[in-house]
């Protein structure tokens, strides 16, 4: 049974806690592997634009798959600040961060940050862009399962952040203790799991990337086996809706790292607005209990489930602030 946040009186009792809601999440995302792999970073081209030098790069994420990713850094700069920066439900991945392939602006977050002084990093996520399957449709991930029964896309989605964090921190221009991560939709999503479970990430903005599963209008989109299954063992308790866990536990493990969440009461796709802001106070408590109570904020807006300009500049001085 998941545990009740607002029960938590003392700040010596979070520790067990936490380590009890990591377990019953990495028991829904499945058995990673037990050691990271070096990532043997390529640089494949580079060329100047603008103020910054634009690399395409790519690295190991296990033995066997290598992962080409965008990299933009700050021209005759060292030790820089540094972004994740992750696509959402797009079939271009990695080109909608990067300001390419004709994609909305407002989602160019590697080449905003870029001008802005930090290094960035936009990779492909699983079953897009350039790692779409042959002949399959973008985020088909049955093949996935065919290969890895006991593990989960959203577990190898995490995974494969992480092993971008063992980038940006072996870069040489960045400063390894400056790394955050921003996304929209899907990329706020996999932005709060990473922000989650590698406390590398010093700070983290999520754009309409989540709703509590207990009062999800469409909770099948978490299990759903006919396109992206992020996590199919989450389906029993989508079913029975007695969750081993909900967003609040992972926002809650984010704590004490700064964590702004953006929503919109007009969102379309997470559209129970009243269940995400409670779901934002009750971990507001453990941020509060580890003396962080500044660490956590949400920003609303009333343009539905998409990036606004005031929410990309209230981004802007979330990370200014805090890397």
């Amino acid at each position: 049974m998941a545990a009740v946040l607002g029960d938590i009186k003392k700040r010596s009792d979070w520790p067990e806690i936490r380590q009890a809601i990591e377990a019953s999440v990495q028991d829904i995302l499945g058995k990673m592997p037990k050691e990271p792999i070096d990532p043997q970073v390529k640089i494949v081209d580079e060329q100047t634009v603008g103020n910054c030098v634009r690399r395409r790069v790519n690295y190991f994420v296990d033995e066997w798959t290598r992962v080409s990713a965008w990299m933009f850094v700050p021209e005759d700069e060292m030790d820089c600040p540094a972004i994740l920066c992750l696509h959402g439900r797009t079939p271009i991945g990695k080109d909608e961060p990067a300001g390419l392939d004709a994609s909305d602006p407002l989602l160019a977050f590697a080449t905003h940050y870029a001008a802005r002084g930090y290094a960035t990093l936009a990779p492909d996520c699983i079953a897009c862009g350039e790692r779409a399957a042959s002949r399959a449709h973008p985020f088909d991930t049955r093949g996935f399962y065919k290969e890895n029964p006991k593990w989960s896309v959203m577990g190898k989605i995490l995974w494969d952040h992480m092993r971008c964090i063992d980038v940006l921190s072996e870069t040489r221009e960045i400063d390894p203790g400056r790394i955050g991560v921003i996304g929209h939709d899907l990329g706020g999503t996999n932005a709060l799991m990473l922000a989650a479970f590698d406390d590398r990430v010093r700070a983290v903005v999520s754009s309409c990337g989540f709703t509590p599963f207990a009062a999800d209008a469409d909770p099948g989109r978490w299990a759903r086996e006919d396109n992206l299954n992020l996590m199919p063992r989450l389906k029993p308790a989508l079913e029975s809706k007695e969750f081993p866990f909900d967003w609040e536990h992972l926002l809650a493990l984010i704590a004490p790292n700064p964590a702004l969440l953006v929503t919109s009461p007009a969102d379309e796709v997470f559209t129970n607005h009243a269940e995400v802001e409670e779901t934002i106070d009750r971990a507001r408590r453990i941020y509060r209990l580890l003396g962080s109570k500044d660490a956590i904020e949400h920003f609303t807006h009333r343009a539905g489930h998409r990036v606004t300009p005031d929410a990309i500049e209230a981004a802007d001085a979330w990370f200014d602030r805090w890397l």
